[in-house]
């Protein structure tokens, strides 16, 4: 009897032990299956495009982001983009953005410098950058208290062209745009 009971134990707990792992497999599947899927959705990408009169940037984001041009720029001014997956929040200096599109027109150095504090205490790295031939610099790390992520800073003639993410969960899109980023210089 003693022998039977052990037998029957030991025989539901493995039932229990591969039901849970089937469980765990499905689950694991299907998350991946989802990851695919998301990735598969932002195909084909769409093209991002500047006014000429702001360095005539163009780069390709995933289809399912929107665009919000923050500005009217009739007069001149500094050229602002905001884009998000789905819809584009508020505007402000503390909401992430999947991508901050900034064309301003202010010397290359002195955007650059804006950040050197950062770079210096340790809170962003910076590095050189290069997309399609054009030379500029990358940034990571911490801008700000809510703002942690990549961006990339681009000399255009007479003003300064800045891509950022805000956000590490856009990491391997801002890899992707980053690397189709072109513009007349």
């Amino acid at each position: 009897i003693w022998a039977f009971v052990a037998y029957t134990d030991a025989q539901s707990g493995v039932d229990d032990k591969i039901a849970i792992a089937v469980a765990q497999a499905k689950e694991e599947k299907g998350n991946d299956d989802e990851a695919k899927f998301a990735e598969r959705a932002k195909q084909p990408t769409l093209t991002f495009t500047a006014p000429d009169d702001y360095c005539g940037l163009t780069f390709q984001y995933p289809k399912t982001w929107s665009v919000y041009e923050s500005e009217q720029i009739t007069n001149g001014g500094d050229f602002k983009a905001y884009l998000n997956p789905g819809v584009v929040p508020p505007i402000s200096a503390t909401q992430q953005f999947a991508l901050r599109v900034a064309i301003e027109q202010k010397d290359y150095d002195n955007v650059l410098a804006q950040y050197s504090n950062l770079v210096q205490k340790g809170d962003l790295k910076q590095s050189t950058f290069s997309s399609q031939g054009k030379q500029g610099a990358r940034l990571t790390g911490n801008f700000s208290k809510n703002i942690r992520g990549d961006a990339v800073i681009f000399r255009c003639r007479d003003k300064t062209i800045t891509v950022q993410t805000d956000a590490d969960t856009f990491k391997s899109d801002f890899e992707s745009v980053s690397r189709t980023i072109d513009f007349n210089s």
